[in-house]
């Protein structure tokens, strides 16, 4: 297996040059896809011939954490070692250290590492979409800092003190290294996540996350026939990442995400039709976090992680550690549903490691964090403070005038066709300096919009309160004529709310 030589930045394997010649897709976009398609058979042993029933979660964990470290390799070379080195350092930190202090300075020291990387990546790589380490290590700093704040919760706080998410994920004890490594290397989400807790990761390795026959604990190869079968989700997730994969490759040579940056765009187009090659820019571009995402999703699936429980209709749910959900985010109505549709995983990590915790200015310290944790390129701050003054307005915006449009069907119809279309607008509006990622073409492409969302939203923000009236609540209790009873009694039927999330 050759390597790049050693003065590339990407030095993974040369296996598979002569593929990347004859297609034109770069040699670290040929290798994550080999990767992954490794990956999605491999799952199917661990779901089948490794399953709980047949081997001890030692033999699961040296599986994940043996076929983590030969991708790492595949994929990186030499860089690999950073997948030893940031999570061991960090491990001696949380076994270590006081565990009252040990979840800040583990989210302090992931941080610095990750960031000495982001530099490193962005002055001999700048610009680059390329597949690099940085990717693993962002996955990797997520799923160590929620270990170290769950078993910080767990050893330090009482039952009343813990949210109900909290008290699920609490660890009682210091994994061993075996374990720990294994979670932190799985290799079903290693290379484009999605980050899993760790007690969502246990439970999959000793065989708890899925129901099983009753006969299990009794007998090493019992049949596991009546657990439920991950094939059609899979499939169709796999056929979902290939459709957006193809589309990307055809779509993004016509609408490239530099095309914003052309005198054409910037001077002689008109407001609307800026607004609308934009949009089709950024569609274009997310349909490659869409193939990540969905195929790594169905290898999580096919190994029998992410089973969610069952609906209403009994049928089976396999969205339990999804990191996308695409319809939701291209048709949601408001800027909070959009955004909790996308990268979903690492809305959970902000929410729990950043959002609960925050003592102040909670919006403010989560846009902070998810920020740093991208990176340094400008374009992530500006969309970031950009995302913080939008949601605020949009918190203001849903509360003072929503209500005027509940009193009849088409009046609500009618809302969410206007919302629909204002949050394409504001996702379109505040997301283009992600993707473009300098500073003076996004300040410039802003002056061209005469920066006419960001003067609405700080209106609305600041005078929305005293110029819209609050909805009329004369009962705070009871608000309108809801039938406390009727929901009583429903509860009483349904039984104790428990949590579902794998």
């Amino acid at each position: 297996m050759g390597f790049v030589k050693q003065g590339g930045f990407h030095p993974g394997s040369i296996l598979f040059s002569g593929l990347s010649e004859s297609t034109g897709m770069a040699l670290d976009q040929i290798n994550f896809i080999v990767s992954q398609v490794v990956f999605l058979v491999l799952a199917s042993i661990l779901r089948t011939y490794l399953h709980p029933a047949k081997a001890k979660a030692s033999t699961r964990h040296w599986f994940e954490l043996l076929v983590g470290l030969l991708a790492g390799l595949f994929c990186f070379g030499r860089h690999a070692m950073h997948l030893l080195i940031m999570p061991g350092v960090c491990y001696i930190v949380i076994a270590q250290m006081n565990p009252k202090i040990m979840q800040r300075v583990t989210l302090i020291i992931s941080l610095i590492y990750l960031s000495v990387l982001h530099l490193y990546r962005q002055i001999y790589d700048y610009g680059s979409s390329n597949v690099d380490i940085t990717g693993p290590i962002m996955v990797m700093t997520q799923k160590v800092t929620s270990l170290a704040f769950s078993l910080h919760d767990g050893t330090t706080k009482s039952e009343e003190e813990m949210n109900r998410n909290q008290k699920f994920e609490a660890i009682r004890e210091t994994p061993c290294l075996l374990s720990y490594f294994s979670y932190c290397l799985s290799f079903q989400t290693l290379m484009a996540g999605p980050s899993i807790s760790y007690k969502t990761y246990i439970d999959f390795i000793e065989g708890k996350s899925i129901p099983v026959s009753n006969s299990i604990s009794k007998k090493m190869d019992t049949e596991t026939s009546n657990e439920p079968s991950p094939f059609y989700p899979v499939l169709y997730k796999v056929l979902t990442a290939a459709v957006c994969g193809v589309m990307f490759i055809f779509l993004g040579g016509y609408f490239p995400i530099s095309g914003l940056k052309d005198s054409r765009f910037l001077v002689d187009a008109a407001i609307p039709f800026k607004f609308w090659y934009m949009y089709l820019c950024l569609a274009a571009c997310r349909l490659k976090y869409y193939f990540a995402w969905m195929f790594a999703d169905a290898i999580c699936n096919n190994s029998g992680l992410g089973f969610n429980g069952y609906t209403e209709n009994g049928k089976e749910k396999w969205d339990g550690v999804s990191n996308v959900d695409i319809f939701a985010f291209e048709t949601g109505t408001n800027l909070k549903e959009t955004i909790d549709a996308w990268n979903i995983r690492t809305n959970v990590w902000l929410r729990t490691v950043a959002y609960e915790r925050a003592k102040k200015y909670p919006t403010l310290m989560t846009f902070g964090l998810s920020a740093l944790w991208h990176g340094f390129y400008p374009g992530y701050y500006i969309t970031f403070a950009s995302g913080a003054i939008f949601t605020s307005a949009a918190r203001i915006g849903r509360r003072h005038v929503r209500h005027f449009f509940l009193k009849t069907n088409e009046l609500k119809a009618f809302y969410d066709v206007i919302t629909l279309i204002i949050t394409r607008l504001v996702i379109t509006y505040i997301t283009f300096p992600f993707v473009l990622l300098e500073l003076g073409p996004s300040l410039q492409i802003y002056m061209r919009l005469y920066w006419c969302l960001h003067i609405s939203a700080v209106a609305l923000w600041v005078l929305g309160p005293f110029i819209i009236p609050k909805p009329n609540r004369p009962n705070q209790r009871n608000p309108g004529n809801v039938n406390v009873n009727q929901i009583e009694n429903t509860l009483r039927q349904v039984g104790p709310i428990t949590n579902s999330s794998s």
